[in-house]
């Protein structure tokens, strides 16, 4: 087995343990990262609990291309279309894989359209995949709208809103069954079905008055598929920033969507914060006086990223958008020396927990000859790139606004080129990516049809 090298981003140049040692042990793993870190930073990550260690040991979400493509061949887009709602759906559960980039969005419409007669009986599912090409390109158009609101929100709350997370919630102690339930399940296996996302997400803006942000960087320590853009945008959709009313849901829905498996036991059931109809619930949570928004939100996308000069010979850089071998970047230079970076800013801004770090290293683990660092990216890079004799360095194309960072700082020493991913959709008729349905209304027709059909037929 290939031994994976961890080298120390720091004025010493020390050369750290290996961690392919540690591929199966994940607490091994992370220990090693996280005293790396501190050594280099001075911080300190969240450390792990014993649930979560033991929970992950035995999940379903495990990093690398071989876990990735036996989930990919249990899809089933019909049945998917049908149940997605329910907390027991068949849904993909791909999230996690497809957020860095493990899988691919044409990856996986291809197989969603090779088990179907008809394109239309996996719309749905690909659908799906559409949202998260659309935050994407948000994202790229409009990245300070990460963490700040898009609109100003569509209702006022009754009440102050908070800027720190209840304890109650974060140790899953609230007296309510189904919310104690949703964050155990987030901060133990770091993965929620759409629906509980979207309940304790309403749940904790619109009731707890919780700022959207504080949920937001919670959910981005913690899931697995944790991408500011679909994670921070989603909040926004539920908090009224980023949509044109406020998500809320009442028991009815919740009991319908879960088949009542938390209502009936929890002691709050009956008196609980969702009992009503939305007009009382949207009457208790929200002041009367909101004024209709004068301008529509416009979001007129961006000319991708790109470059026609590929170099002939290039360093990898391998980011959290393309942790795998069929990175477009890996795909053209397979043979270069790939390099991927734990950036002390990423983790000092989302402090990933444990569950979070053990997936990433299992999909580093799969990559040959990859060269794991720590410290300062765009440092890491030029000094890889000059000890490599190469002059260029190659990404996968990618919307994260880091890497952009990145990029303007290496442009007048080590010029960074982007590969495109295979194309998901043709939106070159997009104009407008204010809402979800202009971009889909306009890319729907391609984004059905597989990767390789010919346009004229």
């Amino acid at each position: 087995m290939h031994l994976v090298p961890v080298f120390r981003a720091d004025e010493k140049g020390l050369v750290m343990k290996n961690l392919q040692s540690y591929r199966n042990d994940s607490e091994a793993m992370h220990s090693h990262i996280a005293r790396e870190f501190h050594l280099v930073t001075g911080h300190e990550l969240p450390p792990p609990t014993a649930v979560e260690i033991e929970n992950f040991s035995g999940s379903q979400f495990r990093g690398g291309r071989l876990k990735a493509i036996e989930r990919l061949q249990k899809i089933e887009p019909v049945l998917y279309g049908r149940t997605r709602n329910f907390v027991s759906g068949d849904v993909t559960k791909l999230s996690p894989w497809l957020r860095h980039g493990v899988l691919s969005l044409t990856e996986v419409r291809d197989v969603a359209l090779s088990k179907v007669q008809q394109a239309s009986q996996a719309e749905k599912l690909i659908a799906e995949l559409g949202w998260r090409d659309y935050w994407q390109r948000v994202r790229a158009a409009r990245p300070e709208g990460v963490w700040h609101d898009f609109e100003t929100p569509a209702t006022r709350h009754r009440g102050q809103m908070i800027d720190y997370l209840p304890d109650t919630v974060a140790h899953g102690e609230t007296g309510l069954d189904c919310i104690d339930a949703f964050c155990r399940k987030l901060t133990h296996d770091g993965w929620l079905h759409n629906h509980e996302r979207m309940w304790l997400a309403s749940w904790l803006v619109h009731t707890r008055k919780v700022n959207w942000r504080v949920g937001a960087a919670w959910f981005l320590q913690h899931l697995l598929d944790a991408d500011p853009a679909s994670n921070n945008f989603s909040w926004q959709w539920v908090a009224g920033t980023f949509s044109s009313k406020p998500y809320i849901f009442n028991r009815e829905n919740l009991e319908r969507f879960t088949a009542g498996i938390y209502c009936e036991t929890c002691p709050a059931f009956g008196h609980c914060d969702f009992e009503g109809t939305y007009e009382q619930l949207n009457e208790k949570l929200f002041m009367n006086d909101s004024d209709e928004r004068e301008v529509k939100l416009t979001i007129p996308p961006v000319v991708s990223w790109g470059s026609s000069d590929i170099p002939g010979k290039s360093l990898v850089w391998m980011t959290l958008d393309s942790l795998s071998a069929c990175s477009p970047a890996k795909l053209h230079f397979s043979e270069s020396p790939a390099i991927f970076v734990f950036d002390q800013h990423w983790l000092s801004d989302e402090r990933p927990s444990f569950k979070r770090i053990a997936f990433i290293c299992e999909c580093l683990a799969d990559l040959p000859d990859v060269e794991i660092w720590f410290g300062d990216t765009a440092t890491v890079l030029q000094e890889r790139a000059h000890a490599n004799n190469v002059n260029a360095i190659s990404v996968a194309n990618t919307s994260c606004p880091a890497v952009g960072h990145v990029v303007d700082r290496l442009s007048s020493t080590t010029p960074v080129v982007p590969l495109d991913w295979p194309s998901f959709c043709d939106a070159s008729k997009v104009k407008d990516l204010g809402r979800f349905s202009r971009y889909w209304n306009k890319v729907s027709k391609t984004a059905l049809r597989p990767t390789f059909t010919d346009d004229r037929f």
